[in-house]
């Protein structure tokens, strides 16, 4: 009887081991939603990398494997405003030949992936962007990552960037109106 109720024991002891072990390995099979911060209780963008040749659109545009990428941090020119098609030329010039890798950290209103853009060598191109004085920091979005890299008078020069992160948008209003007249 003794051994019966011995074997009954481990028997029991095994049991639960084993259903302990089972549910435990249901558990880690389980998919982990990390796009939800519960600390927050807001839902976060998964962080992913994508790497390859890189088409420039403008001075804080490219493309990367068909995905539209706006780099992080910073506000270069639109290309028919003053200096917009130099900073897309050098921007141009940066990522020419290279393998670009973008970490995207979240999208921004206009359905693009807001990215921190690396070229192989480490460097930051929205770093090199506003060092060459063709771009300038915004801080609403980098907590001012930037600003201690732009040349002097960059704001002056860049004027319509910086009346955008003002939210001088009459300004923006009037320099089309100008130029929508002088092109007729």
């Amino acid at each position: 009887m003794e051994v019966l109720f011995g074997i009954g024991v481990l028997a029991a002891i095994f049991f639960m081991a084993f259903q302990h072990s089972a549910s435990g390995r249901e558990r880690r099979q389980q998919p982990r939603n990390k796009a939800f911060s519960s600390s927050s209780s807001v839902a976060q963008v998964q962080r992913r990398i994508i790497c390859g040749a890189a088409y420039v659109t403008d001075g804080d545009t490219i493309t990367i494997n068909k995905q539209q990428i706006r780099l992080f941090g910073i506000d270069a020119p639109e290309l028919e405003h003053p200096y917009g098609k130099q900073a897309k030329w050098a921007m141009v010039k940066l990522c020419k030949g290279q393998t670009i890798q973008a970490e995207i950290i979240e999208s921004d209103g206009h359905g693009r992936s807001v990215a921190l853009c690396t070229l192989p060598d480490g460097r930051d191109l929205s770093a090199e962007l506003v060092k060459q004085g063709l771009a300038i920091d915004w801080p609403k979005f980098s907590n001012g990552k930037y600003r201690h890299l732009e040349v002097a008078g960059v704001r002056r020069k860049l004027w319509l960037a910086d009346a955008r992160q003002r939210g001088r948008m009459d300004i923006w209003a009037k320099f089309e109106a100008n130029r929508q007249g002088q092109s007729r």
